[in-house]
């Protein structure tokens, strides 16, 4: 049976099911009923079955495999320039780590009996959930800004998904995504009454409202069965260092999902007693798009505004207080990263053969500047995800 969710704030709870909340009524994020935890001596990695991808760590997710294209164990590879290993979160099937969230919630979706999803993105999580909603032979609706990256769109559309470009800030992407969730838009959809573009494909904006009806809100801020996913990242990194938590983990910080994935996998194998702590997480925020880094006393970017790193554009992430406790717990920190930075950074990962998307160099970039300043020492075990590939920049 589909396991249950609960609020951790006021304490109620909602049977699993198609028509289940995307939020609680108090507005607090949902969580599932079921949180199970390793038990005995963790498998060598030698010993777990990769070829299963994330899926081997089965036995931690509240979420039976339904939907998969083969994700996951992504490779860990020495870094040498950046005193580091990166792990390449850009090999996934659709080219970003969002496979991690859209495998356990697309397979979450089939366990429901949910007949159409509806997602908003900036363009990586809306391609993952497409992908893996054509997979399952789901319907999709992706909200995602009129300036989406065109790789990314047609990624999304060559799936049988619904593409719905918003006018507007990302926050208005959400906005809009969240009235066709909830039914509030009532315009008429259907055949040629629908809002289109000159390419005739459907928008958002002002002067056009567009929603198919509601759906179930495959959201990878809001959805619980997105984080269980991405905590995957954690299971593979401990694994790969012989279930050992490195000192540090770098990443890009938009809404946090990757980030609050390392940080809530860890976290359980630190309580089952796998690993003996956490290691220090860093954020790495786009200048002008840093609202985590102000939050924590985080230092960068003063004054300018990075709109390279189009991925983690983001102002109020739903998930702040999170991210903020998962960098302040583990003694980590958050710093803003500008365009300059990520140009010199992104250049320079492409000549050393990785062939990653702007957003990924804000990581690498943000690791140069902790070492400068000697937050993070040359001679600690850090980790940095390559999230996004280059093959989607266009």
């Amino acid at each position: 049976m589909p396991a249950d969710l609960h609020c951790p704030d006021c304490g109620t709870r909602y049977a699993a099911g198609p028509d289940e909340p995307w939020r609680c009524g108090c507005g607090s994020p949902l969580e599932f009923t079921e949180r199970p935890l390793p038990k005995g001596e963790p498998r060598a990695l030698s010993r777990l079955d990769t070829s299963a991808g994330l899926w081997a760590f089965f036995e931690l997710l509240p979420i039976e495999r339904r939907v998969s294209l083969g994700e996951g164990f992504t490779p860990l590879v020495p870094a040498e320039g950046w005193n580091a290993a990166f792990k390449l979160e850009y090999v996934f099937p659709t080219g970003s780590f969002k496979d991690r969230g859209a495998t356990t919630t697309l397979s979450r979706a089939v366990e429901l009996g949910v007949d159409r999803v509806i997602e908003d993105s900036s363009g990586n999580a809306g391609a993952a959930i497409a992908t893996y909603a054509a997979r399952a032979g789901i319907d999709a609706d992706v909200y995602v800004p009129a300036d989406v990256k065109q790789s990314k769109l047609m990624a999304i559309q060559r799936t049988g998904a619904r593409p719905i470009r918003v006018d507007g800030e990302r926050a208005d992407v959400t906005r809009a995504c969240l009235e066709a969730v909830e039914g509030v838009d009532d315009t008429p959809t259907d055949g040629d009454d629908r809002p289109t573009d000159e390419d005739d494909r459907p928008t958002h904006g002002d002067d056009a409202p567009y929603q198919r009806g509601t759906g179930w809100y495959a959201s990878h801020v809001w959805n619980p069965a997105f984080l269980a996913g991405t905590e995957t990242f954690a299971y593979e990194v401990a694994a790969q260092h012989g279930w050992n938590a490195p000192d540090a983990i770098v990443l890009p910080a938009g809404n946090g999902t990757l980030l609050l994935g390392a940080y809530r996998g860890f976290s359980r194998l630190h309580e089952a007693g796998v690993v003996d702590g956490l290691p220090r997480l860093y954020a790495a925020q786009a200048a002008g798009y840093a609202p985590i880094v102000a939050a924590v006393g985080g230092e960068g970017g003063e004054g300018a505004t990075n709109e390279l790193a189009d991925g983690i554009r983001i102002d109020d992430p739903a998930r702040g207080p999170e991210m903020i406790e998962a960098i302040e717990t583990t003694g980590g920190d958050a710093v803003a990263v500008d365009e300059n930075a990520v140009e010199t950074s992104l250049d320079r990962l492409h000549r050393a053969g990785f062939y990653i998307e702007p957003t990924c160099a804000v990581a690498p970039a943000a690791l140069e500047w902790f070492h400068e300043r000697g937050v993070i020492d040359a001679d600690e075990t850090v980790v940095v995800p390559l999230t996004g590939s280059g093959l989607k920049t266009v």
